[in-house]
């Protein structure tokens, strides 16, 4: 069986988690060492996936949405407790990939997407931190926003909300996993036909009617499983280790 730190070191190297500023603690989060005998895929660390990885009988979860924040994880109490307290007590090991998992070029949430919608001529979009994590490019042919907005729901699964408020045949798009709301004045700049994210804010109403752009919220949950998925053949056929995706939906 693999070690607990050769499937860390692993994961360190392929989504360059130092090499990206984020506010996430991103990497090995909880965990002492000793053999993984199966790793659990997740997107957000929460007592359900916590509890549905042991039922499967994993001893390691990678997750997207980590515990540890800049900001957060200051005192072990509550909520924080109940979560540090049955990973360490089930003796499983915790591991976190925000912005590097999100951006990565193979097995990022954002270019998971871009694939899904077939979209082509590739360009960086989603500045943050001097650095671009999400994509813009073309549809094969002019679409209708609904249109874009089906291939999402079949293919995730999800109930997409749409701001319509520019053309009506689209021809050019921008990804952005997860809350992307703050990338909506960058797609305006831009003059992208329709923004896909998924989820926005209050704010997003106005700012898209007011800039004339197109926005498909797919769900911020949805929209990040893809990335977590994609790990899974990598680790499983690097590591020859059993994997299984943990499923804890938001509805959000």
């Amino acid at each position: 069986m693999p070690s607990l730190f050769s499937i860390t070191r692993f994961l360190d190297e392929i989504l360059r988690i130092r090499d990206i500023a984020d506010s996430s603690n991103n990497g090995l989060q909880v965990g002492k060492g000793g053999e993984i005998f199966k790793v659990a895929f997740a997107v957000d660390a929460c007592l359900d996936a916590f509890e549905k990885a042991k039922k499967a009988g994993a001893n390691l979860v990678v997750v997207h949405h980590g515990i540890s924040w800049k900001d957060s994880l200051k005192y072990l109490t509550d909520f924080n407790y109940k979560r540090i307290n049955f990973l360490m007590s089930s003796s499983m090991a915790l591991y976190a990939a925000h912005l590097p998992l999100d951006k990565h070029n193979d097995y990022g949430n954002n270019v998971q997407l871009f694939r899904l919608l077939k979209l082509k001529n590739t360009k960086p979009f989603g500045e943050y931190e001097g650095d671009f994590i999400g994509y813009s490019g073309e549809f094969e042919k002019e679409m209708e926003v609904e249109e874009v907005a089906a291939i999402l729901k079949e293919n995730l699964g999800s109930e997409c909300k749409i701001l319509k408020f520019g053309r009506e045949k689209i021809r050019t798009a921008a990804v952005v996993s997860g809350r992307a709301a703050e990338c909506l004045a960058e797609a305006v700049q831009k003059g992208v036909d329709v923004l896909i994210t998924g989820e926005v804010v209050h704010e997003s109403y106005h700012t898209a009617k007011d800039g004339g752009i197109n926005v498909i919220a797919a769900g911020h949950y949805k929209t990040e499983t893809l990335g977590v998925k994609a790990l899974m053949p990598l680790v499983q056929q690097k590591f020859n280790i059993p994997t299984v995706f943990i499923e804890s939906d938001t509805g959000m």
